[in-house]
């Protein structure tokens, strides 16, 4: 997958030289399945397929930049970028701009997580005062009452493999992960050091938003979008890296 990517890469780029990139926001907090970065650059995953392929079917060249997740929001108000997936309405009340969003494509599922050694099942409004892993610049809007009343604490990491590197160490006892995260950090450890899942906090359907800007083939790019979600494309991307197809429900 990773060989084929890179020659659509190759071929979008050579056929499509002298069309204006479209930029891409990668969250440096993202991980795989998300995406794998190297050296500060997109190399596989989850996301890096489904942009790499929205912008060859387009019929432009993709450009990649890789922001703190707090400076995404940012830098498509300030036009440096003109796509970004892997958001919800819900995540940017305040959202200044003129933007179109796309049709749900992915489904996220926020787990509160733990080791083996903490019970299988709690309600996250019952822990006493501790520390909770989180990624820096995320939001959690079912802990956020929580963290206003200083019963949990939010200590953050910069990506979320860290936070689950953190947890596994025994920094705090729970954490807060994205279902397909966990799920792909679960298979290099052992069934009893594998983490858990002890309390769904949100599901939500994301999909991407494109800036409305005449330079931009904004209505190709929905489009596009739309088709490779009708296809089945996106659901067999996710296949790819995670066995199963699931994508929204």
């Amino acid at each position: 997958m990773r060989w084929a990517m890179g020659a659509l890469l190759g071929i979008s780029l050579s056929a499509t030289a002298a069309e204006p990139p479209l930029r891409f926001a990668v969250s440096d907090s993202w991980a795989m399945p998300m995406v794998q970065l190297e050296r500060n650059r997109p190399t596989q995953g989850i996301l890096f397929d489904l942009m790499l392929s929205l912008a060859t079917q387009v019929g432009v060249p993709a450009e990649f930049i890789v922001l703190p997740r707090a400076r995404v929001q940012s830098a498509m108000e300030n036009g440096e970028i003109d796509v970004r997936c892997y958001a919800a309405q819900s995540w940017l009340p305040n959202q200044s701009g003129d933007y179109l969003w796309s049709v749900p494509l992915l489904f996220q599922r926020d787990l509160l997580i733990s080791r083996k050694d903490q019970p299988a099942d709690i309600d996250p409004a019952r822990l006493p005062r501790q520390a909770i892993g989180t990624v820096r610049g995320c939001t959690y809007p079912t802990l956020q009452a929580l963290f206003e009343a200083d019963q949990l604490q939010r200590e953050d990491a910069r990506n979320q493999e860290q936070v689950l590197e953190k947890l596994l160490a025994g920094r705090y006892r729970y954490a807060v992960s994205n279902q397909w995260t966990l799920d792909w950090f679960n298979q290099r450890l052992l069934p009893a050091e594998q983490l858990q899942a002890v309390a769904v906090l949100q599901e939500q359907e994301v999909g991407c938003y494109v800036r409305n800007d005449p330079n931009v083939p904004v209505q190709r790019i929905l489009r596009t979008l739309l088709r490779m979600k009708m296809s089945g494309e996106i659901e067999e991307i996710i296949r790819l890296y995670t066995g199963h197809p699931e994508s929204t429900r």
